[in-house]
């Protein structure tokens, strides 16, 4: 299994980062802030007008390390990765079964239901450790269960987007019940995305952001494209194998994270600012508090249910382009899902 490695989150608009000897050097204001050795850095995340040498994105291609830089308010714009590696064939054999319906929603049945799946686990462990919402979220967890069923009944991939879409609409209707600060209802108004139109939208937007940029990284690296998608429609620029995956890990790995922010009082309304269009974002502060957390949540074990063994969080996106890699190329008879329990 790889090795999990770091990723150094830049997001002070003063800094800059250039290269010195074999490492990542920053400033801050011309001072020297931090270095940071390449061998220890798996990607480099710019936020809004961060500087950074050409010398310096040389390197990080040279030895692997991606450089993906997004505006401040955390929306992507560009990535910078070395010369395409992997195996063409693998490659090829990922074009040939994007363009057989039967065989893309096979498989695309197995992004959904596990996306349904751990949506309703999540709920299901929430109503547990709080009885109190146990009633009030039993409608939905019920309906889930329904749509898994729906999930294998789907005949084409646009019947199998509309049960996506609707399993998807009934779970955030239940998310309001999760959220225990005492502001909740200020909090969370429906799902809501570009722009976000409160906090809780705007952690989970910014963090599946964070989380798709990891899981385009792990397909690259296994030698996947990350732009040729079996769910979700190919289009220019988007990486849509990557949003196939993510659906998967949505909602164990991001929404439990960001429901623990909020419950456990580390993000509050005052860490967001509130734009006059009705837009919700981080406050440059808060950003590098989340993201602390999000270093810390990548870093805990997890028990992966194919591979049987522990595994850090920050890997289970590689472990997944893994498998899918593997089902690909004929190792494996199916694509196994990431099913939490």
């Amino acid at each position: 299994m790889k090795r999990l490695l770091n990723t150094l989150y830049v997001t002070n608009p003063d800094a800059r980062l250039r290269k010195k000897d074999d490492a990542i050097c920053v400033a801050v204001d011309g001072a020297p802030s931090m270095s940071v050795p390449f061998h220890v850095l798996e990607s480099v995340v710019l936020f809004g007008h961060v500087g950074c040498s050409m010398a310096l994105l040389a390197a990080c291609a040279e030895r692997g390390v991606s450089v993906t830089i997004l505006d401040e308010r955390g929306r992507f714009k560009a990535r910078v990765e070395g010369e395409t590696t992997g195996n063409v064939l693998l490659r090829r054999e990922q074009y040939r079964m994007s363009a057989d319906a039967d065989a893309c929603l096979q498989l695309s049945r197995r992004f959904v239901m596990a996306k349904i799946h751990n949506a309703r686990i999540v709920l299901q462990h929430y109503a547990r450790d709080y009885p109190d919402i146990s009633e009030s979220i039993r409608p939905v967890v019920e309906y889930l269960q329904r749509s898994k069923a729906a999930v294998t009944e789907a005949s084409t991939l646009d019947g199998l987007r509309g049960v996506e879409g609707d399993a998807a609409h009934a779970y955030f209707t239940a998310f309001p019940f999760l959220l225990r600060a005492n502001d909740a209802s200020d909090l969370f108004c429906g799902r809501s995305r570009r722009p976000p139109k409160d906090p809780v939208n705007a952690v989970l937007s910014f963090f599946y952001t964070m989380l798709s940029r990891d899981i385009t990284s792990a397909c690259e690296s296994v030698g996947l494209d990350s732009q040729m998608g079996f769910l979700h429609a190919c289009r220019p620029g988007r990486e849509s194998l990557a949003l196939d995956v993510i659906e998967e890990l949505r909602a164990f790995y991001v929404d439990r994270f960001v429901l623990t922010l909020f419950n456990r009082g580390q993000l509050d309304r005052e860490d967001f600012r509130f734009e006059a269009g009705g837009a919700v974002f981080f406050k440059e502060h808060s950003i590098k508090r989340a993201l602390s957390a999000w270093q810390k949540k990548k870093q805990e074990n997890v028990m992966h249910p194919f591979l049987r063994e522990r595994i850090p969080y920050g890997l289970l996106p590689f472990a997944q382009a893994q498998l899918l890699a593997r089902y690909l190329r004929g190792d494996l008879n199916d694509y196994p899902a990431c099913l939490w329990r």
